[in-house]
């Protein structure tokens, strides 16, 4: 959440600021409630110093041998009026924290009004014969069973089969050995649910109709292991020595994309549960951009080992997630679909996150402050999957494997061989 300090102070430079994220949340109102909470709690510790006074002279009154009767009728009343104050400010303060919650997080100068193409990378595919798009290639070598997912699951699911479930295997294992041994990371397994106060620690609540929750427990299919990562130290006071603190997960992941609809909805495009390695940093605040640098580049590492061409592009506030303060996203290029596809997204979520979820960093000098967390998903498999069989079909119907995964594919050179 935001510095409720900062907001106090700051006002104006606020209201600018989420107003480049268009909230609909009310700086003023915030401030109101805030002014509100602060003066009923002055009100309430008065009372309660006069109950102490109060209290205190019972006591010295009985010891003298005096009548306290006076004295203990008005404690009755003091203590009256302090539980009535102490109501009174418990609901004001859950509105204030209810406002604050619903605030997301300040948007980084650095972050282009419009989205905006840093950079690319490689070539794209170029074909002596009409390409074929994701879904043509995996019926026609068997790489996906659409029709069974949909009888079994519903639409817009996916049962890879046969070569598409080695390719899904392939690239999990691939990644992972990649961030953890080149890169660094510690690798973790983590639960696919996640209690309610995990996900609104890692802002994810404020898109519950996207979000699947239990029917019987309160619980919810985690939309991203990003929710598990940043809560890893939940609760927990870190040390500035040990940063950056670097984990990288695979999960299965679960949107329901409700409202989504357009022509990147058929086949492998936005489908309930797809799969993904992501990468989260702990960092210094003084050094969140070297930490954003380095996602930024081992997910872009993942593209330039497969040889697949793609573009870097710095996301406007209103399109960042509402955890994240500065966000690049990577897009694949896929030959059959003839667009752009996003495989990463990359975020410094400053301490927005850590606030949420009380992790506190201990510097060398012993004061206490909040870590920075970022987050980068290393990467996004469907559209991944979707990029590899485009950009490789041969005009034998077949798919040539990149280099790099022939090892994890048994060796194989092309799918349908």
């Amino acid at each position: 959440m935001i510095d409720p300090r900062r907001i106090r102070e700051n006002p104006d430079e606020i209201k600018k600021l989420l107003a480049r994220r268009k909230c609909p949340v009310s700086v003023d109102e915030v401030l109101s409630v805030d002014e509100a909470r602060r003066k009923l709690q002055a009100e309430r510790d008065t009372l309660r110093h006069d109950l102490k006074q109060a209290s205190d002279a019972i006591g010295k009154l009985k010891k003298e041998g005096k009548d306290a009767t006076e004295a203990i009728a008005k404690t009755g009343e003091l203590k009256a009026r302090v539980k009535n104050m102490d109501e009174r400010l418990s609901q004001i303060e859950a509105r204030f924290e209810e406002l604050l919650w619903q605030l997301p997080n300040l948007p980084d100068p650095d972050a282009p009004d419009e989205d905006t193409v840093l950079r690319t990378w490689g070539e794209k595919p170029e074909f002596d014969f009409e390409p074929k798009d994701h879904v043509a290639l995996c019926e026609e070598l068997g790489l996906v069973d659409f029709r069974y997912a949909a009888g079994y699951a519903g639409a817009r699911f996916a049962a890879y089969t046969d070569d598409g479930a080695l390719l899904q295997r392939a690239l999990t294992n691939f990644c992972l050995d990649l961030h953890t041994r080149e890169h660094g990371y510690k690798e973790v397994f983590p639960p696919v649910l996640a209690r309610a106060e995990s996900a609104d620690a890692a802002g994810q609540l404020s898109k519950l109709d996207d979000m699947y929750a239990l029917r019987d427990d309160p619980l919810y299919l985690i939309p991203t292991s990003e929710t598990a990562l940043i809560n890893m130290h939940m609760g927990q006071e870190l040390k500035e020595e040990e940063l950056p603190l670097k984990y990288t997960a695979y999960t299965s992941c679960f949107r329901r994309e409700a409202g989504t609809y357009g022509t990147q909805t058929k086949g492998l495009f936005r489908i309930h549960q797809f799969e993904k390695v992501e990468l989260v940093q702990f960092a210094h605040p003084d050094r969140w951009r070297a930490a954003f640098d380095e996602i930024l580049s081992n997910a872009e590492r993942v593209l330039q080992l497969l040889q697949l061409p793609y573009q870097v592009k710095a996301l406007s506030p209103a399109e960042a997630a509402f955890q994240a303060s500065l966000t690049f996203d990577i897009d694949v290029w896929a030959a059959g679909a003839e667009d752009w596809l996003e495989v990463s997204s990359v975020s410094n979520c400053r301490d927005f996150q850590a606030r949420r979820n009380k992790t506190r960093l201990r510097l060398k000098d012993g004061s206490l402050i909040y870590p920075y967390i970022l987050n980068g998903s290393g990467t996004a498999f469907p559209r991944l999957i979707i990029a590899i069989l485009e950009n490789n079909q041969q005009p034998d119907g077949t798919v040539r494997i990149p280099d790099k995964l022939r090892p994890y594919m048994d060796g194989k050179d092309y799918i349908g061989k």
